[in-house]
């Protein structure tokens, strides 16, 4: 099937085929004809099949007729991460050159006035990030009650990383009537459930089956010791026995390891760049570009380069790290293999690497192929570090080498001795009466004592007898 076959205007034919696409992918095939017919539509397709051109060619067809006014976009496109926000940008000039429609980038880390002044001149298609775009609102520069078509890009992405307040906000803001489309390249069952919220009797449209990876992407495995400097060492082994290495971009799960092994690299005669989410706008652009222009061939980079950059050279996928969401693999080794290519992926596994190792070849639904040896990984361990599985031998050991019993004694315990020690005593003491009485004397207090009360008698007949004895 050709483009001309999806109901697409003559002037997005023709930027299309000066691009040099002649025929469709298929998550293209399938989800433009639904969307020029004003559906609500759910896609889903792997990473870089050209999920981005199945929304803005039906999107530049039917925003040709209508006017933006002032602070009132006339679609919405909301963006997980700046860099796809930019990404999406380019995609609308390269398919509108034929138009004369405004696109505008709410993004953090530029200026609030420049974004103001394209606002105020009314804009056809408004890109944002959700934190940027309410920011506007807040501040009484947008409208939104204007939207006809809403885009939410990196569906599980954008309800699963924390701005599902944001996203229902949004879209409370915005007129019934719209139309909303999802695009992901994965669907959880509950990430789907949210995203029912937001759709009106959509149209779901699946390509491939949910978070599955190229079969033109070659996947290894590599075992290595659990030290960072051993880590670094394997991965300098990795990058320099590789063949046919044209760049690469290695992903870290923390930021703070980005900029460690980025200087590790730098300090070992690799030419590399950094890039993560606390970098300012202007030097993640300029990193992106020395990467996409062939002046670095190394990007170390966090998850935030995970989605949004379409880079079709990327020959290399090194996961430094395994990823903590099992999702984040397929978006990571999706930067390479794009487009019918070959791509080749390598991730760095540690023996307490097991949990989220599992995860991905159960997400994937195959098992990734290990380059040298297997790693042996730790046995899960129960409450007071003992192990869930017995090791051979334990139990046989355990049963000969049992400590006898010892016999039981009879013992006096400690309270016993304490009150035995501190039982009153009765004493007869005789008064000046003749009369003997009884006494009650008072417990004394282990390790206290007290000097003795000191008695007077009237005559020598009542005089203790222990005074009277002669001394030896």
């Amino acid at each position: 099937m050709s483009f001309d076959k999806l109901g697409l205007s003559k002037k997005v034919l023709a930027a299309v085929e000066a691009s040099g696409y002649n025929e469709p992918t298929p998550i293209q095939e399938k989800a433009i004809p639904h969307i020029m017919e004003h559906r609500d539509v759910l896609g889903i397709a792997q990473t870089g099949t050209g999920k981005t051109a199945s929304f803005t060619l039906p999107m530049l067809s039917m925003l040709e007729k209508g006017r933006a006014r002032a602070r009132m976009p006339r679609s919405l496109i909301l963006e997980p991460t700046r860099e796809l926000a930019a990404q999406v940008e380019e995609n609308f000039v390269k398919y509108g050159q034929n138009h004369k429609l405004s696109v505008a980038l709410l993004i953090g880390g530029v200026s609030f006035d420049d974004q103001l002044k394209k606002l105020d001149r009314g804009v056809d298609v408004l890109i944002a990030t959700p934190g940027r775009l309410l920011d506007h609102y807040e501040r009484g520069k947008l409208l939104l009650t204007g939207v006809d078509i809403l885009v939410i890009d990196e569906a599980d992405r954008m309800l699963d990383m924390g701005f599902i307040p944001d996203i229902e906000r949004v879209c409370k803001l915005l007129p019934f009537t719209r139309q909303t489309l999802f695009f992901s390249a994965t669907m959880p069952p509950e990430i789907e459930g949210l995203a029912s919220k937001f759709l009106h009797n959509p149209v779901e449209v699946a390509v491939a089956k949910s978070a599955t990876t190229s079969d033109t992407i070659t996947q290894r495995a590599v075992s290595c010791g659990g030290k960072d400097y051993e880590k670094r060492e394997a991965l300098r082994n990795l990058i320099d026995a590789a063949s046919e290495l044209q760049n690469a971009i290695i992903f870290c799960n923390r930021k703070r390891d980005v900029a460690t092994l980025w200087r590790s690299l730098e300090q070992h005669g690799y030419s590399c760049g950094a890039l993560h989410g606390d970098m300012d706008q202007r030097n993640r652009t300029t990193m992106l570009n020395n990467f996409r222009d062939g002046k670095i061939d190394l990007l170390v980079a966090s998850d935030v380069a995970a989605r949004g950059l379409d880079i079709p050279n990327v020959s290399h996928v090194f996961n430094f790290d395994v990823p903590i969401n099992a999702e984040d693999y397929v978006h990571r080794i999706g930067r390479t293999g794009r487009a019918g290519r070959e791509g080749m992926t390598y991730m760095l596994v540690t023996r307490g690497d097991k949990k989220g190792f599992d995860a991905i070849e159960k997400l994937i639904g195959q098992a990734i192929a290990w380059q040298d040896e297997s790693m042996e990984f730790k046995a899960r361990t129960g409450k007071g570090g003992k192990t869930n599985k017995e090791d051979e031998g334990s139990s046989s050991s355990t049963a000969n080498n049992k400590r006898p019993k010892r016999e039981k004694t009879k013992t006096t315990s400690s309270s016993e001795r304490r009150n035995k020690k501190t039982t009153p005593k009765n004493i007869e003491i005789k008064n000046e009466a003749g009369t003997t009485a009884t006494k009650k004397q008072k417990s004394k207090k282990p390790g206290l004592s007290k000097r003795p009360a000191l008695i007077a008698f009237a005559d020598e007949d009542h005089v203790p007898a222990f005074l009277l004895r002669e001394p030896r």
